[in-house]
């Protein structure tokens, strides 16, 4: 039963074992799909899906195996008039029901047709005619989530509208990030931070589930102590050039730790493509605004977290080799490669972010100078799997 559903499940990435899939189909059995399609998405989600990281990836496939019903275009004028009106909430049933819960598509937009020819007039309501409100399987505002929604906005939604929403991108592991999630990525680095002497008075939100669970749902709130900033964050951006289609993440990035207030100290500088001699104060890597790159190396201790962002792509002679820097029309004495290893000499705790794919970074133009940087620095993804990965290497001691 379902099997192909099964197997696309696993082909997109879901790790559903066979135990899972017979304790689905025995749940079936027994009956607690209800007959629904809708019953059968919410049992097969709490049943095969075991982090709501993997919600949006099987919705996606519920949708996609089980494609909806869509309206008809040649829907007469008239119907659309009255069925837009406000439905009456009555539920008058003035015909038998027929047996249409597993009817297929085809047959069920022949019944329409044939509904559209015999009906003469406006029905709220009921189980046959097409209608607002009631059980049957044309018209809308009704109860019946398998059929033809016609006019209006569907109140209750089917189980393939559902999982066509898509209502849990925002949970997905490997989504590009948004502000909220950098700010939360970026709140574990206060693990650092040092707890300040004085009366417990922060909340403690993990420890006060888990005593409230302890204590049979009954509340019981946990506080700390305070801590105090002691975090001193570097953020150096690479701007312009290949990095144009990722300006919007990287501003995101920027303001998420613009407004946060985990860090005792923040300085955020530019690079086009590598570091060499200067670092830049705006994005806009104009000459002249600028700061020495030895006064940042000389002037910021090792204490620093020191966070790269970029694609890690250029020719491989502006990574490897001295020479002409084309932006800008310098001449660098020494290679970008040297002034990234001076970084890594400096600091203890360094790490690359990159927007780039991970999955791509074999195969994407300038992949030779990614590769090279990568042997240099911890190289993660700009997603949220990437960013807890890189935030959790920066706090090992």
């Amino acid at each position: 039963m379902f099997l192909e559903f099964f197997y696309l499940l696993r082909a997109k990435g879901l790790t559903v074992s066979l135990n899972e899939w017979l304790a689905l189909i025995e749940a079936l059995d027994k009956g607690l799909a209800e007959s629904s399609l809708l019953g059968f998405y919410h049992l097969c989600r709490n049943v095969l899906i075991k982090s709501e990281a993997d919600y949006d990836k099987f919705d996606a496939v519920f949708a996609e195996y089980f494609k909806g019903i869509e309206t008809p275009e040649d829907l007469p004028e008239e119907f659309w008039k009255w069925l837009n009106d406000n439905p009456r909430e009555r539920g008058l049933y003035d015909r038998p029901m027929p047996d249409e819960a597993m009817l297929e598509l085809e047959e069920l937009l022949k019944r329409f047709r044939e509904r559209i020819e015999e009906q003469k007039e406006k029905h709220d309501g009921g189980n046959y005619w097409i209608g607002t409100g009631g059980t049957s399987k044309m018209g809308y505002g009704g109860y019946n989530n398998q059929g033809i929604r016609t006019g209006g906005q569907g109140r209750h939604k089917s189980a393939v509208q559902i999982a066509g929403e898509r209502n849990f991108k925002d949970f997905r592991q490997d989504n590009i990030l948004d502000i909220r999630q950098f700010q939360m990525a970026f709140r574990k680095l206060r693990q650092y931070s040092a707890r300040v002497e004085g009366a417990k008075t922060e909340l403690n939100m993990e420890e006060t589930i888990d005593e409230t669970c302890n204590n049979a749902g009954n509340l019981k709130l946990v506080f700390d102590k305070p801590r105090k900033n002691t975090i001193k964050l570097l953020l150096l951006f690479d701007s312009d050039g290949s990095m144009m289609p990722y300006s919007r993440l990287c501003s995101r990035l920027f303001q998420a730790v613009s407004k946060s207030s985990h860090f005792k100290d923040l300085k955020v500088y530019y690079f086009h493509n590598c570091i060499y001699e200067h670092l830049y104060t705006t994005p806009y890597c104009r000459r002249g605004e600028w700061i020495n790159t030895d006064w940042v190396l000389s002037n910021l201790d090792s204490e620093y977290k020191v966070i790269f962002i970029g694609d890690g792509t250029m020719a491989p002679y502006e990574l490897m080799r001295p020479g002409g820097n084309s932006y800008i029309g310098l001449y660098n004495e020494e290679p970008g490669i040297e002034w990234l290893n001076k970084f890594k000499r400096r600091y203890k705790k360094l790490i690359w972010l990159n927007p780039i794919r991970k999955v791509d970074w074999d195969y994407i133009y300038g992949s030779y100078t990614l590769q090279q940087i990568k042997e240099v620095f911890p190289m993660f993804e700009l997603t949220i799997d990437g960013l807890e990965a890189g935030i959790k290497k920066l706090l090992v001691r």
